[in-house]
């Protein structure tokens, strides 16, 4: 039998022909290469292991004593070298898995914050809000791992595919986003929020946050074990 791999998540598909769409990603049939019989399948892993050794050293050109006149070769030679530390950087994390190691935090944490908000509202408590507002703050502060890193696997990986379920994902992880940032916001401003009339509003508020970052994770991890 053949075999087929999506170009975009990877996905093998046995069978004398491709799939009509891809079963995880969502990408059509002409999406699909077919493999050798002794190739190994393309992996994300691989891309970026090839990736880190075909990186090329940094110029090591020493440009201190430069004239006035070579200012711009200079500044060349340093977007040069910072270029070449970025993509270091880039196949490192996409090496060492870091988006889905950065996205635990958030992953785990809003549950815990949305309990505790809700507690806080039916039970009165001042104290389990206030925990609540600091795992949402420890929340925020990993967003820009979580989204850079989401980023470059989407570019990486992926290719940038926008098949719908790239196009839900990347919704769901805004909303969550700014539902994290607008419960904060609140909070600060209205400190007593889950007492006022308005409170179950922001209970609403958190539990969209959580299902938000539900519906991303369970894309998250069926783009992952391709199922």
């Amino acid at each position: 039998m053949k075999r087929w791999q999506c170009s975009v998540c990877k996905y093998i598909h046995t069978g004398e022909n491709p799939p009509e769409k891809c079963p995880v990603c969502g990408v059509p049939a002409s999406k699909f290469v077919l493999l050798e019989a002794d190739a190994a399948p393309d992996t994300p892993e691989a891309e970026a292991a090839a990736g880190e050794n075909k990186t090329d050293a940094p110029n090591n050109t020493d440009t201190a004593d430069a004239p006035p006149s070579e200012k711009e070769g200079r500044a060349a030679v340093y977007l040069e070298k910072a270029t070449v530390y970025l993509k270091r950087a880039a196949d490192l994390m996409l090496k060492y898995h870091a988006h889905p190691i950065s996205v635990h935090l958030p992953n785990g944490v809003i549950p815990v914050a949305v309990v505790l908000f809700i507690l806080g509202w039916f039970s009165g408590s001042n104290l389990l809000v206030q925990a609540g507002f600091i795992n949402l703050v420890f929340v925020v502060i990993s967003l820009p791992l979580v989204g850079l890193t989401g980023v470059l696997e989407w570019k990486t990986k992926y290719n940038q595919a926008l098949t719908t379920i790239f196009k839900i994902k990347i919704a769901a992880a805004i909303v969550t986003a700014i539902c994290c940032i607008a419960s904060i916001i609140w909070y600060l401003v209205n400190p007593e929020v889950l007492v006022s009339p308005g409170g179950w509003m922001f209970v609403m508020l958190n539990l969209l946050m959580l299902a938000a970052a539900g519906v991303a994770g369970h894309i998250g991890g069926k783009l992952v074990f391709k199922d």
